[in-house]
């Protein structure tokens, strides 16, 4: 959008300061200037010249010798590249030393051996307007002007041309009275709506036309004006310059005010040659599918049934309502009485047609953004009027004003807490309604809140969040406190998760990788692995050859192993965390699906996977765990226990049964343990109990006894610990021995002791009686027996 700063001044006189100032006030307000450019400060060395003689340039095709009268009485040949003059035509010619607005410094120089001196301008390179096409012919009446500066024979006065990016959200600024309604606001000077100064005679309309809306949500308001005595001609020097500088090419005199009052209050409008209008009447309506209309750009439109239309008294389509009006009734020299159109369209029927159609236009544009439909209507229309009366076009009295549905712009509430707490601000409600008075929003107390009445011109405004950033742009936001955001706390790690990374660490920490297989078996793998085959079929398998859902970690886990041990990886100490799915229990239709850990060893005994069990327990704290020999599904039917926490079964520890790891391929011993994880991490863990360390020296004592294979290790460990009591810090299992020197079904299992006291260093005494007691307490409740 283009605005001149002398055209804004129309609107508030009082818009005073540095242009580059004005331009960043604009910018803060949220109309960001894109350029800014300084117009009529043109020297006086450029000056009204006639053009006396033209010529080819005997050696040059593209340019030719133009001999010009500058009113000194010398004649001066300039070579000039642009072929639109003709003998006695006035042009602007920048004489030798002239500095031209963009910098160029004009001399006397030679083309192709022929003397140039000075130069004949373009409009573009007075910075007058983009035509830069061909040289500025001026109006004939400046003949007896000859030498004068130009800038005083066309009355230029020095003016700032600004154009601005206007974001779709602000409607009103696609005019030059909404933009001087904004820039006043931010300045704290008076802005007033000039009221058009036009006389009415004749009528009424209501003889002279008529409208009927038969759409009334494409159409919520149809203004018509009916204009006399027209004669169409060339605009006044002055509105054609101001169309000219923001971006219209002037065309007639009818056909510039009608965009000269778009531009100047933002009121897209159309006039019809009424002498074409059948009825005379118009017809708001919903298009008829395929029917076609010639617009005024000579191009046949096929049309649909979502588009609006203009139809005539015979229900003849003569225009596509907000887009562009039909070639049948265009205004043509020979129109003396014109149908003014002022209305408000429905912004996304708009928008639907000019998309389908690709036809966008200044007016559809701001009909898709939201024209304003109250008051602005009606000055606008007798602002037509206005600027065609010098030329004798009367305005008939009376209007046509029909109505269709309009946005609600009933008041919103608008809390001042709420404001302050978005912006950081301090702000009064007083002060917000302060603020926003000045672009037309009506804010008056209830309470502690506002209520906000909305303005006809902001279509887009509709919510309590638009008038807080109307009330920020107005304030200022350079103004508002720059703090840095405190994001919103979003999720967290649950209890339960940060166990389970507990879990992975510990795991890690004890040389242990994390293997993460397919949650899939083959129909033969439960039975491999010794395991009940109960598992869930799946309808629609990603692999035919492994159509089950896993019951365990151990399939999954031996494959593993097999795998490493055929590419001669050693020392494989795996774990997994994985769900397994079993059947559905009475009365739920979806698999009982739980969260288990399994720790494989491979290369190791029992007592190894019973170690991470001692690990997890101290680490989760896990209240009354104990081992109890069974024998279980898939593991070792004499090295085999469930691990019973707080007097329930959560999983089971032990060695894989040796026939299983042959049917995987697996070589030598292979530790195993499988923990429910989900019910021990929901279950009783975590409350730790602490003890004093003793200063005093420890002791260590070491035993080893022959135990029943029947017997596990941990049952014997329970007993030593049960008979040591408070006095046994520590207690470990250190050497496992089957072979020679022992009874058929028994084993040595070495135990390693380390007592101390929290108040003195125990005596030789002492540390034999817990010995004896320890060793009692293992024979008696095992059949156990000491080794020598």
């Amino acid at each position: 959008m283009k605005v001149l700063l002398s055209w804004l001044r129309e609107f508030a006189p009082d818009i005073d300061g540095d242009p580059v100032e004005l331009g960043e006030t604009l910018s803060a307000l949220g109309l960001a200037v894109e350029e800014m450019h300084v117009l009529g400060d043109l020297p006086d060395s450029i000056v009204v010249a006639r053009v006396v003689a033209l010529r080819p340039h005997p050696d040059a095709d593209r340019i030719q010798l133009v001999d010009v009268d500058a009113g000194d009485g010398t004649i001066r040949q300039v070579c000039c590249g642009a072929f639109n003059m003709k003998e006695g035509d006035l042009i602007p010619l920048a004489t030798v030393g002239t500095v031209m607005p963009g910098g160029l410094e004009i001399r006397e120089r030679k083309l192709r051996g022929q003397i140039s001196s000075g130069m004949c301008c373009s409009a573009a390179e007075l910075e007058l307007a983009d035509d830069a096409d061909g040289i500025l012919i001026l109006p004939p009446h400046l003949a007896d002007r000859l030498g004068e500066p130009v800038r005083e024979a066309l009355g230029l006065e020095r003016d700032v041309l600004y154009d601005l990016e206007v974001n779709a959200n602000r409607p009103d600024a696609l005019s030059v009275a909404g933009v001087a309604r904004d820039l006043a606001a931010g300045l704290g000077v008076p802005f007033e709506l000039p009221e058009p100064d036009v006389t009415e005679s004749g009528g009424p309309v209501h003889d002279m036309a008529r409208v009927e809306i038969l759409d009334p949500v494409l159409c919520g308001r149809f203004v018509a004006r009916v204009l006399t005595d027209i004669r169409v001609g060339t605009s006044p020097a002055w509105l054609a310059r101001r169309l000219t500088l923001t971006g219209m090419r002037p065309i007639n005199s009818v056909v510039d005010v009608s965009n000269y009052v778009m531009l100047e209050l933002g009121q897209p409008n159309h006039t019809y040659d009424l002498a074409k209008v059948a009825g005379p009447a118009l017809r708001i309506r919903r298009a008829r599918e395929g029917e076609r209309l010639v617009t005024l750009d000579g191009v046949e439109r096929v049309l649909a049934a979502a588009d609006g239309v203009i139809a005539d008294g015979d229900d003849v389509a003569i225009g596509i309502a907000g887009v562009m009006g039909g070639a049948s009734t265009e205004i043509d020299d020979t129109t003396s009485n014109v149908l003014l159109e002022m209305a408000w369209w429905d912004p996304p029927s708009i928008s639907r047609t000019v998309k389908r159609l690709n036809l966008p236009s200044e007016a559809s544009m701001r009909f898709r953004r939201g024209a304003d439909w109250g008051e602005n209507i009606d000055r606008a229309c007798r602002r037509f009027a206005e600027l065609l009366a010098p030329g004798g076009a009367r305005l008939v009295a009376g209007q046509i004003d029909e109505r269709g549905e309009l946005p609600d712009r009933g008041p919103i509430r608008v809390r001042p807490a709420r404001v302050n707490g978005l912006l950081g601000t301090e702000l009064g409600a007083e002060q917000m309604a302060a603020l926003l008075a000045p672009i037309g929003f009506d804010a008056r107390r209830r309470g502690d809140e506002l209520a906000v009445t909305l303005p006809t011109w902001r279509w887009d405004a509709t919510t309590e969040i638009d008038v807080v950033e109307e009330i920020a742009r107005l304030h200022g936001y350079e103004r508002l406190p720059r703090t840095v955001p405190r994001p919103a706390q979003v999720g967290g790690l649950s209890d339960y998760q940060r166990d389970r990374r507990l879990v992975r660490e510990v795991l890690v920490g004890a040389g242990c990788h994390e293997t993460q297989p397919m949650p899939f078996l083959g129909p033969g793998d439960l039975a491999a692995a010794g395991l009940p085959e109960d598992a869930i079929a799946l309808s629609n398998p990603l692999d035919a050859t492994e159509s089950l859902l896993r019951t365990s970690l151990l399939p999954g886990q031996l494959r593993i192993v097999a795998y490493n041990q055929s590419h001669r990886n050693d020392d494989l100490r795996f774990f997994e965390i994985g769900h397994v799915f079993g059947p559905p229990p009475e009365g739920q239709i979806l698999p009982d699906e739980r969260e288990h850990l399994a720790v494989t060893l491979a290369g190791e005994e029992a007592p190894r996977a019973v170690a991470v069990v001692r690990l997890l327990t101290e680490v989760l704290a896990l209240p009354n765990v104990q081992l109890r020999a069974a024998e279980l599904a898939g593991l070792h039917p004499t090295r085999a226990a469930e691990v019973v926490v707080a007097g329930r079964v959560r999983g089971a520890v032990g060695e894989v049964d040796p026939v299983v790891c042959e049917r995987f391929g697996v070589e030598g011993r292979v530790a195993w343990l499988e923990l429910d994880l989900g019910e021990i991490l929901s279950g009783p863990h975590g409350r730790r109990r602490y003890r004093p360390v003793s200063k005093y020296p420890s002791a260590d004592i070491d035993l080893a006894f022959e135990v029943p294979e029947a017997v596990p290790a941990a049952a014997v460990e329970a007993t030593l610990r049960k008979a040591g009591g408070e006095r046994l810090v520590r207690l470990e299992l250190f050497d496992v021995y089957r072979g020679p020197g022992l009874a058929e079904g028994t084993r040595s299992l070495a135990f390693r002791l380390r007592l101390q006291a929290p108040d003195h260093t125990l005596t030789d005494a002492e540390i034999a009686e817990i010995r004896e007691a320890c060793i009692a307490a293992v024979e008696k409740a095992h059949g156990a027996r000491l080794r020598a």
